[in-house]
């Protein structure tokens, strides 16, 4: 009778590994963590898809954007030395994968149009976006609070009916106005009529201030709007009632109990307004004539200038992702509840 080897013992688990399991269940337990993991994914799987769509896209556009560049008058050995020099002669799904690799070096392609490599055109131009699309932002942002709150107060218990009705009524108005005809109207008024700023350029810091105004407008009276709205069902809650029979100073009343319980609300309404104005500054550098990307991805598009298309295509996918996410990430610290809702 033989007997059968006993079964081995199951090695220990080294150091190594049980920490990597501490840290997996830390992860899993950490609402905040994997609601940022959910997100950054959310962002990766999105940009993928525009890069994807973006380079295929662009492909529709009628015309040849070689010739476009060289001129009808060119002769077709040049226009074929071009086209072989930027790969545009190869299958499409080769040129895919080579501008994919591209991206992960840092590079962009070249510009058919100007011969420069895409992301210097692009380093170039992207602070001028992002200082008005930020700067915008921040007016907005600093001047809906004042002006929410003041109206939202005025207003409350049914005062002022009609003075409440006309400030929404020109609020409503301000936000339905695009935002180039808002601009339109600021340059004939205060370029042409008044005379004070000049009517395009960008450099000066008199240059400056119509065209972030105009960007401004529409979401400081969204966002105004907004805080009225919010500022009116806070004060009709009985944690505000509690506090005014204490006979709090009406400043402590609205700035340390009204105030902080609406910022969800307002924060939410500001990531809606902050990717809008980075789409919006298109049409304004585009009337302003500021030399930023919403200006050069026109000109791309009208000279059939593929690599430089995609270039900004991505940028802006990489500007409205990101503006998403730093909401999402603020609106985890300022409401943990957002993400234990996901979890």
């Amino acid at each position: 009778m033989t007997l059968s080897p006993a079964p081995a013992a199951a090695p220990a688990p080294t150091a190594a590994a049980g920490a990597g399991e501490s840290r997996v269940r830390a992860f899993a337990s950490s609402p905040r963590l994997a609601f940022v993991a959910r997100r950054l994914g959310r962002a990766i799987i999105s940009l993928a898809i525009v890069l994807v769509a973006a380079f295929f896209m662009v492909q529709l556009v009628p015309g040849d954007p070689v010739r476009a560049a060289l001129g009808t008058t060119a002769p077709p050995t040049s226009v074929e030395e071009l086209r072989h020099a930027l790969g545009l002669d190869l299958p499409l799904g080769e040129q895919f994968v080579r501008y994919v690799q591209g991206l992960f070096t840092g590079d962009l392609g070249t510009s058919i149009s100007s011969r420069r490599p895409v992301g210097t055109i692009l380093a170039e131009r992207l602070p001028t976006t992002l200082f008005l699309a930020v700067a915008s932002f921040l007016i907005a942002a600093v001047g809906a609070f004042p002006i929410g709150v003041a109206t939202a107060v005025s207003a409350r218990g049914g005062r002022h009916r009609m003075a409440d009705l006309g400030v929404s009524g020109l609020l409503g108005l301000m936000i339905a106005v695009p935002n180039f005809l808002i601009a339109v109207l600021l340059i004939a008024v205060f370029s042409i009529g008044l005379q004070w700023f000049p009517p395009a350029g960008w450099g000066s810091p008199d240059q400056v201030v119509l065209p972030v105004a105009a960007l401004a407008i529409g979401p400081l009276a969204y966002l105004a709007r907004i805080v009225h709205v919010e500022m009116l069902r806070v004060l009709d809650e009985p944690y505000i009632t509690t506090a005014r029979s204490k006979r709090l100073p009406p400043r402590d009343v609205y700035v340390r109990h009204a105030l902080p319980n609406i910022v969800t609300a307002v924060l939410t309404a500001g990531g809606v307004v902050l990717v809008g104005l980075v789409a919006g500054t298109v049409l304004i550098e585009t009337v302003f004539t500021i030399p930023g990307i919403g200006s050069t991805i026109v000109s791309a598009i009208t000279l059939k200038d593929y690599p430089l298309i995609q270039g900004v295509v991505l940028v802006y996918a990489c500007l409205v992702l990101g503006a998403n996410l730093l909401i999402d990430l603020a609106l985890a610290v300022v409401d943990p509840r957002s993400t234990i809702a996901e979890a």
